[in-house]
């Protein structure tokens, strides 16, 4: 026998209705049905909204009800037409949880009007001395404020008021209170009118747990008093509940956008500036807490022991999983700060933070368990997730999950909890998926257990440091032995200490087995000594044993890495993707990445230059360091870094460019298509950069209207600033326009005919040959369409230029003499770049070729760098066969040895006869073409 199992996910399916309705098996379903059946209509049909749900509630009212009253038989008519929705008609998941979310939204504010409508007439308004009314915002909290909220659940709520005052009395001066008196008055009135049991059932039941200091706290407290909190006793915990906090009432504060005050409270307590792994050992102990809670629970009651969202494998450990990613990285990703859960698995693929299949899994699981949840409710309307044990509700909940049986339904159901547990399993559990050369503890436990010896007074303190140093290889052992008197080790937290000694322990168990070099050992102690006060790095290397391990290999690889990352140590984060080693950079998605982490600031009032000054910055390095790692493990070539830089410089001069032009003031038009453009020169033209490399770049524009000069000039001296200026997460580029017309003495930005003018020799001042020598690498990189053709047309008019040869070579060589005296090599050495066959010679035979014979030959035109254009010069038979291919593979060894000497921080001058191969190849080349 087969069953369509679609309905597992939610989707729509034709039910057999043989049995007449499903949803009448539900007890619940029955009672209502016996006592409310008759007052279905008055629920507007389809799937209850906020505006059906409030005609429902505002038709009871008119009848003479009670507002509580017609608050619980609102309830109820909702639950009545979601049953038979979801049982019957097989309602996705999203319209039952919509529902109830639009349930608690239209009573909590209708619960709260009344209340104000009774104490204002006991105590008078709470009003400020400008007459404004003090506002009290009900946070939801959990599924409520994740607008994901379940049929039978309770709500958690956090009553927050923005100011404290005095209300107004009443008018003999009587009931005059304190606004948190008076607001604490309206907690408990809004608590009785949702969650009180009267005839008619309950609204909601109410759970105030969540509030600071929990049940011992008060019923309310004002912003200040919240962000006080959070940053004095606010813990780790507390900030998974934050994350999907919401206010959802009063209405009016919601739509005028007053209740946006709570966010610059809420969200640097729930996203750190840095990354943030200590939060894997605060989660993996509440979640520890609540699996013995449900297993005391259960405790000789076998049947409680099956909970689909507190046990194994159930809808708390899937929402475990995205709220770990989206704290651990919603700092920086602004974008992974969502509410639903469903709505952050999708965002935590897109930034790579999770492989969509894996996201797939989990969502189908949801899904599948959250229908689960919510037939086991609909049975009797009580706030459970255990499995019924009676055959009968089995069988019920399998068909109106669209399932043939109890058994292919619980073969589902346990399908999918194991793919969520190993999930957890993986992500929460101290597991690694890479193999690493260390055994033992590692995790949370390893960490427990040396506070505990903290705590008994047998910790690593001065003598069990010394017995540790003991074990490690010399090397390692001289460079810690200082920590024994070291204020700053000494001064960790118990924790800290104990995360960063076992770090060293596990390091050098790994020199001693040969596993890391003395050097990536020695500069990885260097590199957590200046970290100690950033403890998050230090629980990311313990958590993750193949970050420690490839951290390692990059320290130990070169000094520049080394020292990249000491002045950026967020970017180690980049090393737990497992598909850092698989891809390369893409522009495009770059810069779609940045615009919706901006619009993700915008939405939150995070829009503020500093916040996209470090925006930029944060992604620009993470991508280079990137880059930076592919280099090192070999997965990429000299030229392919070069141009994933390239391409990374590219996308950071787009975006900057377009932020800069949005915020400038009086601009003369709006949108982003100004008749501007930047044209590269140098190795950003020639798409060779390289580490640290700066940008030459010339700034152009026309445009007719008469502020057109100001309006541009301003545009380039803003750019400039962002993407020089100093942050605390450092800089972008430092910038060079010494190749613009008449160069440091000319204007900053100049129009595009007189810049045309300048390079077609046109008027009395024109370019000098060695510009049009640096215009054989100038590109365009934006703006303008129109101006991006036309300089193509300026450029390749240049390059065809017809030029007498042996003045153009003469020009040349005189430019390459003063570049030689300007970088003098002493004779025993030989300069990669300057000396005589070095590099500087080959570009310059490139250079000189192309403005000689380019009229003749199209192909010399492309910018496809000197390699590739030296194999096009033999090609078109400029250079003699075979002269021009050894020419191009000297060059490219010679830059490969330039870019190791560079990550290494060495000098470029090597011995000669490492290279004798190399500098004949390119001083044959030389000398035909200027000595020939």
């Amino acid at each position: 026998m087969t069953c369509d199992t679609s309905i597992v996910t939610g989707l729509d399916s034709k039910s057999d209705q043989k049995k007449g309705r499903k949803s009448q098996h539900s007890r619940f379903f029955q009672r209502l049905e016996r006592r409310y059946s008759n007052h279905d209509a008055i629920l507007p049909p389809g799937p209850p909204v906020r505006e059906s749900i409030t005609i429902c509630l505002n038709a009871l009212r008119e009848t003479g009800l009670g507002i509580a009253d017609a608050l619980r038989i609102t309830r109820q008519m909702v639950m009545y037409r979601l049953m038979q929705l979801d049982c019957d008609e097989a309602a996705p998941l999203h319209v039952v949880t919509t529902a109830a979310t639009h349930l608690a939204e239209v009573c909590l504010n209708e619960a709260l009007l009344e209340a104000y409508n009774q104490l204002d007439v006991r105590h008078g308004a709470p009003l400020f001395p400008d007459g404004s009314r003090a506002q009290l915002w009900i946070v939801g909290m959990g599924k409520l404020g994740a607008r994901e909220l379940n049929v039978s659940s309770d709500i958690d709520l956090v009553y927050v008021y923005d100011s404290d005052g005095e209300t107004q009395g009443q008018p003999d001066g009587r009931g005059t209170t304190t606004f948190h008196d008076y607001f604490c008055k309206i907690v408990r009135l809004v608590s009785a009118l949702i969650g009180e049991v009267t005839e008619h059932g309950f609204v909601f039941r109410v759970d105030l747990a969540l509030r600071p200091n929990g049940n011992s706290g008060p019923a309310c407290v004002s912003l200040a008093a919240l962000e006080e909190y959070f940053q004095v006793q606010g813990r780790e915990w507390e900030r998974f509940a934050w994350l999907k906090s919401r206010v959802v009432a009063p209405v009016s504060a919601v739509q005028s956008g007053a209740a946006q005050a709570l966010r610059p409270v809420v969200l640097p307590f729930v996203f750190r500036r840095y990354l943030d792994y200590n939060v894997f050992a605060s989660l993996r102990s509440l979640h520890t807490q609540i699996r013995l809670h449900a297993a005391n629970q259960a405790a000789g009651q076998a049947h409680r022991a099956n909970d689909v969202k507190l046990g194994r494998g159930g809808i708390r450990e899937i929402e475990f999983i995205v709220q770990l990613l989206q704290v651990v990285r919603g700092g920086q990703f602004p974008e992974l700060r969502t509410r639903s859960t469903l709505g952050a698995l999708p965002l935590l693929v897109r930034a790579g933070l999770m492989p969509s299949e894996v996201a797939d899994n989990l969502i189908e699981a949801y899904c599948f368990l959250r229908r689960v949840e919510h037939r086991i409710q609909y049975l009797d309307d009580q706030q459970t997730q255990i499995m019924p044990v009676d055959p009968a509700d089995l069988d019920w909940l399998a068909d109106t999950m669209g399932l043939c049986d109890r058994s292919q339904f619980l073969a589902f159901l346990a399908l999918h909890r194991d793919a969520v547990a190993k999930e957890f399993d993986r992500l929460l559990g101290g597991a690694d998926d890479q193999p690493t050369p260390i055994t033992g503890n590692t995790g949370v436990e390893s960490i427990k257990q040396g506070v505990s010896m903290v705590r008994q007074g047998t910790s690593y303190d001065g003598g069990d440091l010394s017995a540790l140093l003991a074990q490690l290889p010399q090397a390692l052992r001289a460079r810690c032995d200082d920590w024994k008197s070291s204020a700053k080790v000494g001064g960790l937290r118990d924790e800290a200490r104990v995360r960063l000694l076992r770090l060293v322990q596990r390091t050098g168990q790994w020199l001693s087995e040969g596993t890391v070099s003395e050097v990536a050992a020695v500069r990885l102690i260097d590199w957590m000594e200046t970290l100690l006060r950033r403890e998050s790095y230090l629980a990311l290397l313990l958590e993750r044993p193949a970050v420690h391990a490839r951290l390692c290999r990059l320290l130990g690889a070169a000094r520049w890495p080394a020292r990249y990352l000491q002045q950026h140590p967020g970017v180690i984060d980049e090393l737990v993707s497992q598909d850092l080693m698989r891809g390369r950079f893409n522009g495009a998605e770059f810069e779609q990445e940045l615009e919706r982490r901006m619009a993700s600031l915008k939405v939150t009032g995070e829009d503020d230059e500093e916040s996209l000054l470090n925006l930029l910055r944060r992604a620009h390095h993470a991508e280079l360091f990137r880059t930076l790692a592919r280099d090192i493990e070999g997965v990429l070539t000299v030229e392919q870094v070069a141009d994933d830089l390239t391409a990374l410089a590219d996308a950071i001069l787009k975006v900057t460019t377009r932020w800069c032009w949005q915020r400038l003031r009086n601009k003369h038009q709006q949108e982003f298509e100004p008749q501007f453009a930047i044209i590269a020169y140098g190795k950003l033209g020639g798409k060779e950069l390289g580490y640290g490399s700066d940008l030459d770049i010339v700034f152009v524009y026309q445009d007719d209207h008469e502020r057109a000069p100001q309006v541009y000039a301003a545009l380039v001296r803003k750019l400039i600033t962002w993407l020089t200026v100093k942050t605390g997460e450092g800089d972008l580029f430092e910038i060079d326009t010494a190749l613009r017309p008449n160069g440091n003495s000319g204007l900053l930005i100049t129009t595009f005919d007189a810049f045309a003018d300048y390079q077609l020799q046109r008027g009395s001042n024109t370019a000098w040959t060695w510009e049009h020598q640096a215009m054989t690498r100038a590109r365009f990189v934006l703006g303008s369409a129109v101006l991006g053709q036309r300089f193509e047309e300026v450029r390749e008019r240049v390059m065809n230029a017809q030029r007498e040869c042996n003045q153009l070579k003469y020009e040349v060589r005189a430019m390459r003499e003063r570049v030689r005296q300007a970088h003098p090599v002493k004779h025993d050495v030989f300069d990669l770049k300057h000396s005589p066959g070095g590099m500087v010679d080959a570009e310059f035979v490139v250079q000189t070729l192309v403005l000689g014979y380019a009229h003749n030959y199209p192909q010399l035109l492309d910018n496809v760098g000197n390699i590739a254009l030296l194999q096009r010069l033999e090609s078109v038979g400029l250079l003699p066969k075979g002269v021009g291919i050894a020419a191009a593979d000297a060059y490219r060894i010679l830059r490969q040895l330039q870019h190791r000497a560079r990550l290494d921080e060495t000098p470029t001058q090597v011995p000669l006869h490492n290279v004798l191969e190399q500098r004949d190849a390119i001083a044959a080349v030389w000398h035909l073409v200027f000595e020939g």
